[in-house]
């Protein structure tokens, strides 16, 4: 009788322990050593049941009923995420759920070079997939729903956020929106000015904080080199005192809506508030996104005395303090 009992738990312990093993070798990785990874997307409000189907079908699990039973044991089923995930085949079954867990999601990263406008952005955005150019563009217009103390409507504008989405290198998931990508522009534009003083610097310069981003903005067109950016800014000041008008091509192409190689004398008669060639004043808002360099040259000008300025072929300006002297750069370096 004992002997038999003896045989009865060596067997059993067996079972358990092979079954043990079993289970072990479902949570495994599916395949040895690194593996291409695998994007998935879960959908909001997936359960554990639909996301083990999904990660079968991928191959990326040996089990649907060990990875349910295991989310389950754990108490991770309302904790798994909705996102985009990178995973892979060499990856366990607790490290799958760990990654979908904490929402260790995919990211996706584009850059917006310095003088975009909101069109250029919105379409670098929709080549990218990574959103709808209606649908920016559209908040770009009103603004629905952004709350900046920065951001006021101004008649005449094309667009309201055009010169407040700050140009740099962000990293976004394929969840965040069209609003979430231009929050996270705004804020950074925000903390620049914050950082450089900016609506103190301008008041100091009798400019609201719209009128230096639209100076900014007009730099960032016209200045390649950093150095230059306060003695164009000092230019334009000078003009605005005097009443002159900029005569900035690229508010010109800005009000034509098209990038042109040459501004030719026909487009400087277009109707536009925009065109600083028939308006002596700013435009009515800022024409480009400026980045931190403009921005800080249109608060803190040059003090010369130049009125004038003209592009040489190395992409530096000669500058002027009178028309004959300008003219004569015209001749020499156009």
């Amino acid at each position: 009788m004992q002997r038999g009992c003896f045989w009865l738990v060596l067997i059993l312990a067996a079972v358990l322990f092979t079954g043990f093993l079993y289970c072990k070798w479902l949570l495994d990785p599916v395949a040895e050593g690194d593996k291409p990874p695998v994007i998935i997307e879960i959908p909001k409000n997936s359960s554990s049941s639909s996301v083990a189907k999904m990660l079968k079908e991928k191959n990326l699990i040996k089990s649907t009923l060990a990875f349910r039973c295991y989310s389950r044991l754990k108490g991770w089923d309302s904790k798994i995420q909705a996102g985009e995930y990178q995973l892979s085949a060499s990856m366990s079954i607790p490290e799958i759920l760990k990654t979908i867990m904490r929402g260790s999601q995919v990211f996706y990263t584009f850059t917006v070079p310095e003088g975009y406008n909101v069109e250029q952005i919105a379409q670098l955005l929709a080549e990218k997939g990574l959103g709808s150019k209606e649908k920016f563009l559209a908040l770009c217009k009103n603004g629905d729903g952004l709350e900046y103390p920065f951001l006021k409507k101004h008649p005449g504008t094309k667009y309201l956020l055009e010169g407040y989405l700050f140009p740099d290198t962000y990293k976004i998931t394929k969840q965040s929106t069209e609003k979430d990508i231009i929050h996270m522009m705004l804020e950074r534009f925000a903390g620049e000015l914050e950082r450089l003083d900016f609506a103190e610097k301008a008041e100091k310069l009798n400019l609201t904080v719209h009128e230096a981003v639209t100076i900014a903005s007009m730099i960032e067109k016209e200045a390649i080199f950093d150095k230059e950016r306060p003695i164009i800014s000092g230019v334009i000041q000078n003009r605005l005192r005097k009443g002159m008008p900029l005569q900035i091509d690229a508010t010109v192409l800005y009000a034509l809506g098209e990038h042109k190689e040459v501004v030719l004398y026909e487009d400087l008669e277009v109707e536009s508030k925009y065109n600083t060639y028939k308006v002596k004043s700013l435009p009515p808002g800022p024409i480009a996104c400026p980045g931190s360099s403009s921005l800080k040259a249109a608060v803190e000008p040059a003090q010369t005395d130049y009125l004038y300025y003209v592009a040489k072929p190395d992409g530096t300006h000669a500058f002027s303090k009178t028309l004959t002297q300008h003219n004569r750069n015209v001749a020499k370096y156009q």
